[in-house]
């Protein structure tokens, strides 16, 4: 039997509404697409996919509205940290805006994004305030913060006063030194733990990540429990600390430098 050109149309666009749906479901922001979305802010946020893309472009400059220690024991790698403005207590924190000024060579126009410590804190929305106030003209904020960067797999990196201060203080942080057997066995951090870097195979729960799981290198028991990765190349400890980050673990940081340069940090 031959359809009807009516029965046709009608199937042409039942499809064409199939079609419609599937490209919209294609298309639906996934949670990287997210922000808190207050009201009446004064400054416009960044998603973490927007930060993503900002960060490869080296399209703005990134600051870290906390205090130094917090930005040097764990920021999110590219960012900036200016000194605090003077005569402030620590509950109501705020950057110094002259140091942010001279930071940028006094080019007001300068883009900029600044995050804290996520949703609840208000760091950077005052450091966005004090900004405008002063006459900076392009200012977002990344109000989700290093809390949502991380839970979403982001990792962090550690400088050498963060890594001096969480050694002497965090007796639960675990290190890994990702260096070939060789140079490990040469000298290492105190109680660091071996994860090569040619033993992390693409994928998950494979090679000798699974292996680390399984014979206690890696915390198995709280995921939450700081992880910092050190070596002698940082492409190789960025790429372990993501690695592991796509483990679910919450709180990985790299160093950028070398092993020798961790011991020298910690008087070693």
């Amino acid at each position: 039997m031959i359809a009807s050109r009516s029965t046709r149309l009608g199937v042409m666009v039942g499809l064409g509404w199939l079609f419609l749906i599937a490209a919209a479901e294609s298309q639906a922001p996934s949670i990287f697409h997210a922000v808190l979305g207050e009201p009446a802010q004064r400054t416009a946020e960044v998603s973490t996919a927007e930060l993503q893309g900002i960060l490869a472009s080296n399209s703005a400059i990134l600051l870290d509205a906390r205090p130094h220690l917090e930005f040097a024991i764990s920021h999110i790698p590219g960012a900036l940290n200016v000194s605090a403005r003077p005569g402030v207590s620590l509950s109501l924190y705020v950057s110094d805006v002259a140091e942010v000024e001279r930071l940028v060579n006094g080019n007001k126009k300068t883009p900029l994004v600044l995050y804290c410590n996520g949703p609840h804190c208000g760091k950077s929305k005052r450091l966005a305030d004090e900004l405008l106030t002063a006459g900076f003209g392009d200012v977002r904020r990344y109000q989700l913060g290093i809390p949502v960067w991380r839970a979403l797999g982001g990792v962090t990196e550690i400088s050498s006063e963060g890594l001096r201060h969480v050694l002497a203080n965090d007796q639960t942080a675990v290190v890994i030194d990702v260096r070939e057997t060789s140079a490990y066995a040469a000298g290492t951090l105190l109680n660091a733990r071996h994860l090569p870097r040619s033993g992390v195979l693409e994928g998950k729960d494979v090679g000798e990540v699974r292996r680390a799981k399984d014979d206690g290198r890696l915390p198995m028991n709280d995921h939450n429990t700081r992880i910092i990765v050190v070596g002698s190349q940082v492409a190789d400890t960025r790429y372990v600390a993501e690695a592991l980050a796509r483990e679910a673990f919450h709180n990985v940081a790299f160093y950028r430098g070398t092993v020798a340069d961790a011991l020298a940090a910690i008087g070693h």
